[in-house]
C-alpha cells in the first residue's frame, strides 16, 4: 500500500517549492552578470559622480556571487537551532519570511539605487536556501513511505534544477527582461510559494506528542487503510526517540556510532559540490563562448533542460537500481565527460568540429551528476541518521555542502586562468577519489527501515571498539543488539 496520496504529494510539493527558489537564484546569477555590472557603475556613477574602478567592479560582482553562498552556510548551519526549537513545519514557514525579505530587498534596490540593498538580498536568499537544503529533504524523508523515500528524496533536486532552468528560461525571454526579474527572487514565484504554506492541509508533522493523531495524518499521507506497519516504525523510532537525546554536532564527531554515517554524509556532500557542477553551471555561457558556440544561450539552456530530464530519470530509478549504483555510475561517468571536455577544450584551435564535443561532454556530464551526485546527497542524510542526531546531521551535510560551493565559486576563475582547458582534470581526480570512496563505505539504503539502516552501523561500531551494554543502550542503540 505505499502510494502515493494527494496529501502525500501536496506535503511533498509545498516542501519542494523551497528547492525551487533555491535554484532559481543559483541560475539567475550565471548569465545577467553584465547587466547587473551595468547598475553598480550607474549607481556608483551618480552617488561619486565618477565612474566605477575595474577592481572595485570585480570585488563588487564576486561578492554579489559569492554572498549567496555564505548566506548559505550560516542558514544550513542553523538547521538543526531551528527544527530542535520550532519543529519542521514551523521552521519552514518561518524561512519563507526571508525569501520575502530577500524579494523586498532585490526589488527595490533599483528604485534605492543602492547596491548595498541587492547584495543584501543575495545574502537573505542564501540564508533562507541554506535554510531550505535542511527543511526540505528532512520534513520529505520523515513523511515519505520507506519504498517512496528514494523518489520523493530526489524531488528536492528536481526542484533545484527545474528552479535554474525557469531562471535561464526567464533571462533570456526577453518579455520578463525588467529588471526585478534579473535579480534572484522574480516576485511572483514568492507569491506561489506562500499560498501553501499557510495552507490549513499542510500536514501535522509526525511527533512523538501528536501520537494520537498519527494513524489519521498517516492514513490521510499515505492513503491507506492499515497503517499499522508504519505506525510500528514510527513507535520503533519515537521509543528511540525518547531514549535518544537530541545529539549535538561535536557528539556526532565523538561518538563512534554516528562516526562513520557523519563522514558517509559529508564525503557525499562535497562529492556534489566538488564534481565540478558548479564550475559547469556558473560558467557555461563562458564555457559555450569559448567553445565558438553561435548562441551559447541555447546551449546554456539546453543543458537546463538535460539537467532537468536525467533528474526525472533518477527519479524513477532510484528506488529499483539503489541509491549506491547510481551515485558510482553517476561519478564514474561524470569523470569521463570531464576527460572528453578537456580534450575538446584543448583542441579546440585546431579543429572546429570539437565545439559540438564539448557540448556533447558537458550535456553527459550534467546528465550523469543528475543521475546520482545531484540528487542521492541530500536525502541520503535522512536515511543515515535516526531522528536524534537527524538535525545536527543536516546542519553539518548542508554546511560542507555550502563550503565546498562557496570554494569552487571563489577559486575556479582562477584556476581556470591557470590551468586552461586542463581545469577539469582536478574535478576528474576528485571524482574517481569520490567513486573508490562510495564503492568500499556507502552502504545501500534503498527499502530498509531507518531502524535497519542505523543497525548496520552499530554493528560495525561496535565491532570496531567493544562497548558494554549500557554504554550502547546510552548511545541509543538497541540493547538487543
Amino acid at each position: 500500500g505505499d502510494q502515493l496520496t494527494f496529501p502525500l504529494m501536496l506535503a511533498v510539493g509545498t516542501a519542494v517549492i523551497g528547492s525551487l527558489q533555491f535554484g532559481y537564484n543559483t541560475g539567475v546569477i550565471n548569465a545577467p552578470q553584465k547587466i547587473i555590472e551595468a547598475f553598480y557603475n550607474e549607481t556608483w556613477n551618480d552617488r561619486y559622480k565618477d565612474n566605477i574602478q575595474k577592481t572595485t567592479m570585480t570585488t563588487l560582482w564576486s561578492l554579489s556571487v559569492a554572498i549567496f553562498s555564505v548566506g548559505g552556510i550560516i542558514g544550513s548551519f542553523s538547521v538543526g537551532l531551528f527544527v530542535n526549537r520550532f519543529g519542521r513545519r514551523n521552521s519552514m514557514l518561518m524561512a519563507n519570511v526571508l525569501a520575502f525579505i530577500a524579494a523586498a530587498l532585490m526589488g527595490f534596490s533599483k528604485m534605492g539605487a543602492s547596491w548595498e540593498m541587492l547584495i543584501t538580498g543575495r545574502f537573505v536568499v542564501g540564508l533562507y536556501s541554506g535554510l531550505s537544503t535542511g527543511f526540505v529533504p528532512m520534513y520529505v524523508g520523515e513523511v515519505a513511505p520507506t519504498a517512496l523515500r528514494g523518489a520523493l528524496g530526489t524531488l528536492h533536486q528536481l526542484g533545484i534544477v527545474i528552479g535554474i532552468l525557469m531562471a535561464q528560461v526567464h533571462m533570456y525571454s526577453g518579455r520578463f527582461c525588467s529588471f526585478s526579474h534579473h535579480l534572484g527572487v522574480s516576485p511572483y514565484l514568492c507569491a506561489v510559494y506562500c499560498i501553501p504554506s499557510i495552507s490549513p492541509h499542510h500536514p501535522v508533522f509526525i511527533s512523538v506528542n501528536k501520537c494520537f493523531h498519527v494513524p489519521l495524518v498517516l492514513k490521510k499521507l499515505r492513503g491507506m487503510t492499515d497503517v499499522s506497519a508504519d505506525m510500528q516504525e514510527m513507535k520503533e523510532e519515537s521509543r528511540q526517540m525518547m531514549r535518544e537525546k537530541k545529539v549535538t554536532i561535536p557528539e556526532l564527531f565523538r561518538s563512534p556510532l554516528y562516526r562513520q554515517p557523519i563522514a558517509i554524509a559529508i564525503m557525499l556532500q562535497l562529492s556534489q559540490q566538488l564534481s565540478g557542477i558548479n564550475a559547469v553551471f556558473y560558467y557555461s555561457t563562458k564555457i559555450f563562448e569559448k567553445a565558438g558556440v553561435q548562441q551559447p544561450v541555447y546551449a546554456t539552456i539546453g543543458a537546463g533542460v538535460v539537467n532537468t530530464a536525467f533528474t526525472v530519470v533518477s527519479l524513477f530509478v532510484v528506488e529499483r537500481v539503489g541509491r549506491r549504483s547510481l551515485h558510482l555510475l553517476g561519478l564514474l561517468g561524470m569523470a569521463g565527460s570531464a576527460v572528453l571536455m578537456t580534450i575538446a577544450l584543448a583542441l579546440l584551435e585546431k579543429y572546429d568540429w570539437m565545439s559540438y564535443m564539448s557540448i556533447v561532454a558537458i550535456f553527459a556530464f550534467v546528465a550523469f551528476f543528475e543521475i546520482g551526485p545531484g540528487p542521492i546527497p541530500w536525502f541520503i542524510v535522512a536515511e543515515l541518521f535516526s531522528q536524534g542526531p537527524r538535525p545536527s546531521a543536516f546542519a553539518v551535510a548542508g554546511f560542507s555542502n555550502w563550503t565546498a560551493n562557496f570554494i569552487v565559486g571563489m577559486c575556479f576563475q582562477y584556476v581556470e586562468e591557470l590551468c586552461g582547458p586542463y581545469v577539469f582534470i582536478i574535478f576528474t581526480i576528485f571524482l574517481l577519489c569520490f567513486f573508490v570512496f562510495t564503492y568500499f563505505k556507502v552502504p545501500e539504503t534503498k527499502g530498509r527501515t531507518f531502524d535497519e539502516i542505523s543497525a548496520g552501523f552499530r554493528q560495525t561500531a561496535s565491532g570496531a571498539e567493544k562497548h558494554s551494554p549500557e554504554e550502547l543502550n546510552s548511545l541509543g542503540a538497541d540493547s538487543q543488539l
